[in-house]
């Protein structure tokens, strides 16, 4: 089928930020008494907004994260991406064959809209994606796995759920297209294939993806 509407993630489908911002999550919730390792923060937060964090370690432990939790880890991850951050290899070349062929697509992501716009401005995809292409988790209050962002997103841009298809990495993504109703492509770099067994179908390298979308 070809689909009116391609909604990318943000973080490890578009820019290879998964393994710098989930070490340096780690870190600092192990500075702050909470021992979490990479994997750890792999397995419970990629893909999730930050609310997930202080709600399951609130839940966990009875603690209530600082209130300046999020202020000191994006500052953090702010700092790494301008040393570190670049684009998923490939995926300019599936941007550049969607432009060419005059199909629509947007980014709907976990992240905030500064986070997002921090990593397009350091990576050079800015030139790609305009405001109206940014969907965020702050646009709706819930975010993945909840498939609040990604119908938000698809009425946005004028498209009906089951005309969209998403990329995603992660099984919290995949969880929220399915219950968009939306079919799910799904990227597995950093993630094990069987964590992402809902999605319709299943890639490993972003030049992939052009063939699947075609």
């Amino acid at each position: 089928m070809r689909h009116d509407l391609v909604i990318f993630d943000n973080d490890g489908v578009l820019v290879d930020s998964e393994p710098i911002s989930n070490r340096l999550l780690a870190a600092y919730l192990t500075e702050l008494g909470h021992p979490t390792s990479y994997e750890d923060s792999i397995r419970d937060y990629m893909g999730s907004a930050m609310h997930r964090v202080h709600d399951l370690v609130l839940e966990r432990t009875g603690q209530r994260l600082p209130d300046d939790f999020d202020e000191v880890f994006h500052a953090r991850v702010f700092a790494a991406f301008e040393r570190e951050l670049t684009p998923v290899p490939g995926v300019e070349a599936v941007l550049e064959k969607l432009v060419a062929d005059g199909t629509p697509y947007c980014v709907a992501s976990s992240g905030s809209h500064e986070r997002i716009r921090v990593g397009h401005r350091t990576t050079g995809l800015d030139r790609w994606f305009d405001e109206e292409r940014i969907f965020s988790a702050q646009d709706v209050g819930r975010g993945k796995p909840a498939p609040d962002l990604f119908l938000y997103a698809a009425e946005r841009m004028g498209v009906a759920p089951e005309r969209c298809v998403v990329v995603e990495d992660s099984p919290l993504g995949v969880q929220a297209a399915v219950a968009a109703g939306m079919e799910v492509y799904g990227f597995t770099a950093m993630t094990p294939a069987a964590k992402l067994a809902q999605a319709t179908r299943l890639f490993s390298r972003m030049e992939e993806l052009t063939g699947l979308l075609a």
